[in-house]
C-alpha cells in the first residue's frame, strides 16, 4: 500500500534512492507560507517596513528554535514509529501533526489562559489578539505547573529507556550498564523522579512548592497511565482488532510525548514575542521539519545504522527534563537548551560513525 501525498513512501520508492531534500518538500512549502504570513502580520500590525521585517525575523527565529529543541523528539518518534503498522504511521504523521501544530501551539496556550484567568475560550482569543502583553503575563505565571508536569513526563521517558534489563547496547557503558542492572529494583525510576520532585519543591517558595509537587505528580500519573493503556491496547489480542493492535497505544504515547516536548518551546517562545499568532506560525514551521526528520529516520533506518544516535536523544531528553525543573527556579535561555540537545545528538552521531568505521575495519581484517 502506498501512502498518499507526502505520507511514508514504503513500496514505490526505496529509502536509499529517495533524495534527502525530498523529505523536506512539505516543510519548505510550509516555511514559505509561514514566513509570508509572518510578513503580512507584521505589515498589518505595524504598517511599516521595519515592523514587517521584525515580525518576519521573529517567525524565522522561532522556527529555528523549535527545530533545535526537537531533534531528540524526531528520533524518539522514529524509534516508536518503526514498530507501528503502516496505517498508524500515516495517522500519526497526519492527525498527529495537526494536533501538534494546532493543539499544542494554539489551543494549549489558550486553554492555559482560560483556566488561569477564568474566562471563556473566545475571550482568551480576543485577549491574545488585543492585549498580548497581558496574555503573555498569564502564560508566564503558569510556567511552574507546566514545567513540573512536562519535566516529570520527559524524565520518566528517559529513565525508562536506560533502566531496562533488556537493553544491551550501551554508549556510555560504565553508566548505562549500571542503569540497566538497576532495573532489578522494581520501580527505581519512579523513586528517582519522586526524590527529585521533593528536592526541587524544597527549593521553591512555600506558595509555589505545592503547585510544583501536584503538577509533577500529575505528570507521573499521566506517564504511568499512558504506559498501562498502551500496553492494554497494543498487547491484548483478545480485546483489540488486528487493525488496531500495535498502533493505538503507541499513537497515544507519541501524542503525550509530543505535548511534553512542546511545553518548553511554547512557554519559551513568549520571551521572543507576545503575539500568539506569530508564535503559532513560527513553531508550526518547526513542527513540520520535525515531521520530515521523523519520516527520513524511519524510511532510511537511520537508528539501526547509527547505533548510539538514539542514546544521544534520550540523554538530551533527560537533560531537558532537569532543565525544565530548574526553570522553576531560574531562567535558562531556550537557545542554550536547544544547542545542548543538538550537541549531544551530534556527539552520539559522531560516536556511531566512529564505531561503524572501526567495526568495518575489524571485519575487513578478519
Amino acid at each position: 500500500m502506498r501512502p498518499r501525498g507526502a505520507f511514508l513512501a514504503m513500496t514505490s520508492l526505496p529509502s536509499a534512492s529517495r533524495p534527502t531534500l525530498a523529505y523536506f518538500n512539505w516543510a519548505f512549502i510550509v516555511t514559505g507560507i509561514g514566513l509570508g504570513l509572518g510578513a503580512w502580520l507584521g505589515w498589518v500590525s505595524s504598517g511599516t517596513l521595519s515592523g514587517t521585517l521584525a515580525i518576519f525575523f521573529v517567525v524565522a527565529v522561532l522556527a529555528v528554535l523549535e527545530i533545535s529543541l526537537s531533534f531528540d523528539n524526531a528520533i524518539v518518534n522514529a524509534n516508536k514509529l518503526k514498530d507501528m503498522r503502516p496505517e498508524w504511521q500515516r495517522r500519526f504523521l497526519t492527525w498527529g501533526i495537526l494536533i501538534a501544530v494546532f493543539g499544542m501551539r494554539i489551543v494549549f496556550p489558550l486553554l492555559i489562559v482560560v483556566i488561569a484567568a477564568k474566562i471563556g475560550p473566545w475571550q482568551a482569543l480576543v485577549l491574545a489578539a488585543s492585549r498580548p502583553e497581558e496574555y503573555a503575563r498569564i502564560m508566564a505565571e503558569a510556567h511552574i505547573p507546566i514545567a513540573a508536569f512536562g519535566g516529570t513526563f520527559l524524565m520518566m521517558v528517559a529513565l525508562s529507556y536506560f533502566v531496562d534489563p533488556e537493553k544491551d547496547v550501551h554508549w556510555l557503558g560504565w553508566l548505562e550498564s549500571r542503569a540497566a542492572a538497576s532495573a532489578q529494583i522494581r520501580g527505581i525510576e519512579v523513586g528517582v523522579v519522586l526524590a527529585l520532585i521533593l528536592v526541587f519543591s524544597k527549593l521553591l517558595p512555600a506558595a509555589e512548592s505545592g503547585v510544583f509537587v501536584s503538577s509533577a505528580l500529575y505528570g507521573l500519573i499521566t506517564f504511568l497511565a499512558v504506559e498501562v493503556i498502551g500496553g492494554v491496547l497494543d498487547k491484548s489480542d483478545e480485546t483489540m482488532s488486528a487493525a488496531a493492535k500495535g498502533g493505538v497505544g503507541a499513537f497515544l504515547y507519541l501524542e503525550v510525548l509530543d505535548a511534553s516536548f512542546s511545553f518548553d518551546g511554547v512557554i519559551g517562545a513568549f520571551a521572543l514575542s507576545h503575539n500568539l499568532f506569530v508564535i503559532a506560525i513560527g513553531l508550526g514551521i518547526g513542527a513540520m521539519y520535525v515531521r520530515s526528520m521523523t519520516i527520513m529516520l524511519v524510511e532510511r533506518g537511520t537508528l539501526a545504522e547509527y547505533r548510539y544516535l538514539e542514546h544521544g536523544a534520550f540523554y538530551a531528553i533527560l537533560i531537558l527534563s532537569v532543565i525544565m525543573y530548574a526553570q522553576s527556579l531560574i531562567h535558562i535561555p531556550e537557545v542554550l537548551t536547544g544547542l545542548g540537545g543538538a550537541a549531544l545528538i551530534g556527539f552520539s552521531l559522531w560516536s556511531s560513525i566512529r564505531y561503524n568505521r572501526q567495526h568495518s575495519a575489524d571485519v575487513d581484517q578478519d
